[in-house]
């Protein structure tokens, strides 16, 4: 709970469009772990490793209740984040793509 002065959208914007740009800047996987494990808690963490999971399971093509199954996540979480891979942003639909492509080595 934010505890001053609510920041303006435009302040909001710029905040986190800095926190994209950290992200961005990490290098690999262990910088990514640590900087999460910095900048999130555990529950939240588990939340979007959860997330990350279903819109996996989603691309197989699984029943929403195996996936609540395989996973723990509720049906409603599993609609939420099929909603948004199919009608959200694109984001989940890039992440999927990119990780599809082969790596250069």
């Amino acid at each position: 709970m934010k505890l001053h002065r609510p920041l303006s959208a435009r302040q909001e914007a710029l905040h986190e469009r800095a926190l994209y740009n950290a992200i961005l800047s990490l290098r690999t996987t262990d910088e990514a772990r640590a900087f999460f494990r910095d900048l999130c808690t555990p529950a939240e963490l588990q939340a979007m490793a959860d997330r990350w999971a279903v819109v996996e399971l989603l691309q197989k093509g699984l029943p929403y209740r195996e996936i609540q199954r395989l996973t723990g996540v509720s049906v409603t979480t599993v609609g939420r984040v099929a909603r948004y891979l199919n009608d959200g942003n694109g984001g989940y639909g890039v992440a999927v793509g990119r990780l599809r492509e082969p790596r250069e080595t």
